[in-house]
């Protein structure tokens, strides 16, 4: 499924089985708490706090699927095209950072 067919699946979605898009602050304020989610299981799983046994059967790539339908939520209502956008992103990461990685000590 491509970047794009994911915003149109969302959306329709929402047209059949919401009621409408919660407004952005909303949004906003849902995907913090889904994020907050996702960092509790990495903390926990791959950190250096312990995990609670009520965490053991959470499931990592559901909480990334909760991150990605909020974040695809905000593009749509605020007419953001996610495939164009990662595309200047990527572009921009690729120019600006084509050999800082490789020069970093810290990564060698």
């Amino acid at each position: 499924m491509t970047i794009q067919e994911s915003q149109q699946q969302v959306d329709q979605w929402i047209k059949t089985h919401g009621v409408r898009y919660f407004n952005e602050l909303t949004n906003m304020a849902i995907l913090t708490e889904e994020v907050g989610e996702l960092a509790r299981i990495i903390a926990r799983r791959y950190g250096e706090q312990s995990e609670k046994e009520s965490d053991k059967n959470n499931d990592l790539g559901d909480e990334m699927a909760d991150v990605l339908w909020v974040l695809i939520c905000l593009a749509n209502q605020t007419g953001v095209d996610l495939t164009e956008a990662f595309k200047k992103n990527l572009e921009k990461k690729s120019n600006r950072d084509s050999t800082r990685h490789k020069e970093n000590r810290k990564l060698n």
